[in-house]
């Protein structure tokens, strides 16, 4: 099985995490990618993160188990996880779940960058 689609770079102190793929609903891609975004956290000592959801259209809730867990992960070391370029539709079941309050949400990449100071050319 491939391995899921992540594209991770850092800007200064923030790390923004690009998903590659449109569905989040395969569980080993989504154990694999929960691996790959704790190890930022828990070996690599990233505390500001981004995740672009920009291509996601389909996520399960397997999925927001992870984000919810890499949120805590985060805060357990004076870190957060923020999150851009959602589609609405998305945002909804954020909502629905109450997880809208336990993230920051963003239109986009470039605005979330400047949430933490962090201005690009």
């Amino acid at each position: 099985m491939a391995a899921p689609q992540l594209l991770v770079q850092r800007i200064r102190d923030v790390t923004v995490v690009n998903f590659r793929d449109s569905s989040m609903l395969d569980a080993q891609l989504i154990e694999q990618m929960a691996k790959q975004l704790y190890r930022l956290v828990d070996d690599e000592d990233r505390r500001k993160l981004i995740l672009d959801f920009s291509p996601v259209k389909f996520l399960s809730s397997t999925a927001l188990g992870v984000f919810i867990n890499l949120q805590k992960k985060a805060a357990q070391v004076k870190g957060e996880v923020a999150i851009c370029s959602m589609r609405d539709e998305l945002k909804k079941v954020f909502k629905i779940t109450n997880l809208d309050k336990l993230f920051r949400f963003h239109p986009d990449e470039v605005t979330a960058l400047q949430a933490w100071g962090v201005y690009t050319a």
